[in-house]
């Protein structure tokens, strides 16, 4: 069993579990078309939380509709979309962490501010299958721009707050997660993360960081 100082670590999924899609996909898509790659994302993050798609208020063709409106591209939503699914690319090795978690006795779950396109990618990659549980703001209704998503996470686990980890590539959503009593890890690098996630889980003896030395590697 663990001596971890949590029993839940969740994760990101888009920019954790796997590339970052949705940034590098827009900015994809503005760069064929002649685009600002900055504008565009930036009017991509408004339009997902303005129309309500991310929290499962609005519609894929809404958000789609202004991108169009807003950037003079005319491409149909299936081709946008593909150019945004397809790169969110799956990280195997951090994947594997996950596994190692499990094996200690820690539960997993991702937690992520995505449309129905989450469940588009599981029934493509079937990852699902690896995690106790699944938080997704388009099926909560809520997403991690609201802190009290939070508190409703902590409450559907039945754990303490100080009990979950959370590990996050975006610092707002980590600030938040720990003003409800989580902790956290904003993820910026894999040796950086693996040593944070050490320090939570000091029994593994190394495991994390000797497991992965190519991942690590990486970055010296």
């Amino acid at each position: 069993m663990s001596s971890c100082s949590v029993d839940v670590v969740l994760f990101d999924f888009g920019g954790v579990l796997a590339d970052e899609g949705f940034i590098d996909g827009l900015s994809a898509i503005a760069e064929r078309y002649g685009v600002d790659p900055d504008i565009l994302v930036e009017t991509g993050f408004k339009a997902v939380r303005g129309t309500g798609w991310v929290i499962g208020k609005g519609t894929e063709r809404d958000f789609w509709q202004i991108i169009r409106e807003r950037s003079g591209i005319f491409a149909d939503d299936d081709e946008l979309r593909q150019e945004v699914l397809s790169r969110f690319t799956l990280r195997p090795w951090i994947f594997d962490v996950v596994k190692d978690l499990r094996l200690t006795g820690i539960k997993v779950g991702i937690l992520s501010d995505q449309t129905e396109w989450l469940n588009i990618l599981n029934e493509k990659y079937d990852f699902f299958k690896w995690f106790d549980y699944v938080f997704s703001s388009y099926h909560m209704g809520k997403s991690k721009q609201d802190e009290s998503h939070f508190d409703d996470i902590v409450m559907i686990l039945n754990v303490e707050p100080h009990r979950v980890l959370f590990v996050d590539d975006h610092y707002a959503n980590c600030e938040r997660a720990r003003n409800r009593g989580m902790k956290t890890i904003r993820y910026d690098s894999n040796v950086q993360f693996l040593k944070e996630l050490e320090d939570y889980c000091p029994s593994m003896g190394g495991r994390f960081y000797n497991v992965f030395p190519d991942v690590c590697k990486q970055e010296t």
